[in-house]
């Protein structure tokens, strides 16, 4: 584990333009108010509804396949509510990483702390697994400004951003530090310590770390570490959500612990956690990350999920 440190590379010439887009875009979040900027979001959604290119075909083809039963008319307007709540997502990731603690916490409210504090007063770590729903990045960042939750950094190909996005991601809390994806050790070591660690289980991680079971009514390559890294660390899996409300404020709810319902194989563990986050995900559908190839990975000999996109 580390703390997100700033290096002199990123001042070459080659990453000005980069700068400039991220000056940009603080000064968007910071400037404008948050209802506009969810109105610009709801506009970029429609305009992704005819111009999304790839990403929109994937969101339509992952809802054509998980809600077979809407009418094509459900689907539609699923559909346009994803793209816009994605959209505003763009938005939100910006608050997440730029926004002052006083401003974060005025958009939100908290439920379920309780499920945190009992685990900590035992001196357990938490494996706070989180499920990707657009608002996710914002919710992190107000966690943080409650307690300290460790996060995840993953290499991206653009320096500058992958340094403010590791930054973004802790920089309201002293005590948090952010892992390096697939440090199973700098993650176990973290849990044992009494840390909480960020983690999302609901993507595709690939073959080798996950077994097949139903996501939706469909096959899904779900990851196994989730159980795995709670008994290495000791700890308590505690899932977390972050919503959008209606009255256009935002809601963290932390749940009770789900760790003694797993421990009893990778299949029946993966179901369990499944079922779980499609219970959530079926109660805000439109507020979910779509956008993402949750099914890329395929049992032998099927055809690919996303074939033609």
């Amino acid at each position: 584990m580390k703390r997100v440190q700033f290096k002199m590379k990123l001042l070459h010439p080659r990453y000005w333009l980069s700068w400039f887009g991220i000056g940009l875009w603080w000064l968007l979040v910071q400037s404008f108010p948050f209802r506009l900027q969810i109105f610009l979001g709801n506009q970029l959604g429609d305009l992704l509804v005819k111009y999304g290119g790839s990403r929109r075909n994937i969101a339509q083809r992952n809802i054509e396949r998980c809600y077979p039963n809407h009418s094509e008319k459900e689907k539609f307007e699923l559909l346009r509510e994803v793209l816009r709540s994605t959209a505003i997502g763009i938005f939100e990731s910006g608050a997440a990483w730029f926004w002052p603690n006083w401003r974060i916490k005025k958009h939100f409210r908290l439920i379920g702390y309780d499920h945190l504090q009992a685990v900590e007063m035992h001196g357990k770590g938490v494996l706070f697994m989180g499920i990707h729903f657009t608002s996710i990045e914002m919710g992190a960042a107000f966690v943080n400004t409650v307690t300290s939750i460790d996060g995840f950094y993953r290499p991206h190909k653009n320096a500058v951003y992958e340094y403010v996005q590791a930054r973004g991601r802790i920089h309201r809390n002293r005590k948090s530090q952010v892992i390096p994806n697939g440090d199973v050790r700098g993650i176990v070591k973290a849990l044992r310590g009494g840390h909480f660690v960020n983690y999302a289980p609901d993507q595709d991680y690939g073959r080798k770390r996950s077994v097949f079971v139903p996501f939706l009514g469909v096959q899904a390559a779900t990851v196994k570490a989730p159980a795995q890294l709670a008994k290495a660390g000791n700890a308590e899996i505690v899932p977390w959500v972050a919503r959008r409300r209606a009255d256009g404020g935002h809601e963290v709810e932390i749940y009770a612990p789900i760790t003694s319902l797993l421990g009893k194989g990778d299949i029946e563990d993966a179901n369990t956690m499944n079922r779980f986050i499609e219970a959530r995900v079926n109660e805000t559908p439109e507020q979910y990350l779509w956008v993402h190839r949750r099914f890329k990975t395929r049992p032998e000999g099927e055809e690919p999920f996303y074939k033609g996109i």
